[in-house]
């Protein structure tokens, strides 16, 4: 894990969007994208969306990066042991 994906996963506790982690991380977009794709691709970071019908977040498998201020995050369980770890 390398200090970006550390300082992400660090953010993600509870379900955060997408906007909230481009103003809280310290690095460019283009470079946010690319290391949640890559935490994503590792299961350390879940894709959730807002259930109107149950008016709570579930995790979705489906990432559109075209549209990410759509997005929400959360760290899995995977991905806060190895936050923990480092």
């Amino acid at each position: 894990m390398n200090d970006i994906q550390w300082d992400i996963i660090d953010k993600l506790y509870f379900v955060e969007p997408y906007q909230t982690l481009l103003n809280e991380v310290a690095v460019p977009e283009n470079i946010l994208r690319n290391e949640l794709k890559a935490l994503i691709h590792k299961g350390w970071v879940q894709i959730m969306k807002f259930d109107e019908n149950i008016q709570d977040y579930i995790p979705t498998p489906f990432l559109n990066t075209d549209d990410l201020q759509s997005c929400y995050f959360l760290a899995t369980k995977e991905g806060l042991l190895n936050h923990n770890l480092k």
